[in-house]
């Protein structure tokens, strides 16, 4: 096998499975609807802000490597959601979100072809490659959180 599909292969399994770790989607999944919105202790953030977090900064990546003209939100208000309280609806649909956007980082990079270490023609060096790891890096950092205020919570299986 060529080297970069195993490369391809290995972005892939890295965005959908956590690989190490625990993923995204288990760590999001079974959360009952009272607890999304608690900051147990000290902590400056809950499950739904890490997960709209998560979420708005996966598109932007993901819009950064498909449209050169594309804006940023502004740092780092742009980047945390400024609704506190949502309701199932937004909550459900911040997760398929997630989901969505993965899958169209994940399409990038199958058919990138030839070009996953081209820099691209805007930004400062990115390539589609680092983006990926960017993405991977920064959904696994707050995957992290999100289990850690489950476990504070009382509501993390093991």
């Amino acid at each position: 096998m060529e080297k970069k599909n195993i490369i391809t292969e290995e972005l892939i399994s890295l965005l959908r499975k956590g690989n190490a770790h625990v993923s995204l989607d288990d760590a999001l999944q079974e959360i009952p609807p009272t607890n999304i919105n608690m900051r147990p202790g000290e902590l400056p953030y809950s499950i739904w802000e890490l997960a709209a977090h998560i979420r708005i900064t996966q598109w932007d990546i993901v819009q950064f490597c498909k449209d050169p003209k594309h804006q940023s939100p502004a740092w780092p208000e742009g980047y945390w959601p400024k609704e506190k309280n949502p309701t199932k609806k937004e909550w459900d649909k911040c997760l398929e979100q997630i989901s969505i956007d993965r899958e169209e980082m994940i399409g990038l990079i199958n058919n990138s072809g030839d070009n996953l270490f081209e820099p691209f023609s805007h930004g400062d060096g990115q390539s589609l490659f680092r983006e990926a790891l960017v993405l991977a890096d920064h959904n696994s950092y707050h995957t992290a959180e999100i289990i850690v205020v489950r476990r504070l919570l009382h509501i993390w299986h093991s």
